[in-house]
């Protein structure tokens, strides 16, 4: 008896995303938002760069202005389920110093070109 087994030349691989959320974070626009954002800046940015050492990180950076003033940030992001979403922004430092007045945030995936 022969067996003849056919593999194809590509593997097909069936590869389930990891949700990404687009984040839209608008300041406060009170006189001493400005200054909250500065002292609170180191706080975030170290989040930030632990985000991006667990993988959660995609991309992000501030909005500005103008007069390129800083006026919000956006992100995009990357968590297992809203659960963990939700985990980061109960610690987020721009949220906790009131750095962050309004927060957009939708489901997003980033375009592979």
């Amino acid at each position: 008896m022969i067996w003849v087994f056919s593999v194809p030349s590509k593997p097909e691989l069936t590869l389930i995303p990891v949700p990404q959320y687009l984040i839209t974070a608008f300041d406060y626009t009170d006189a001493q938002a400005l200054d909250r954002r500065l002292a609170t800046r180191p706080d975030h940015l170290e989040m930030v760069t632990k985000l991006k050492a667990s993988g959660n990180f995609v991309l992000g950076g501030a909005m500005l202005s103008p007069e390129e003033k800083m006026i919000g940030s956006t992100l995009v992001v990357e968590f297992e389920n809203e659960a963990a979403l939700q985990a980061y922004l109960d610690q987020e430092p721009y949220l906790l110093q009131k750095v962050w007045e309004k927060v957009d945030i939708k489901p997003f995936r980033v375009a592979v070109v």
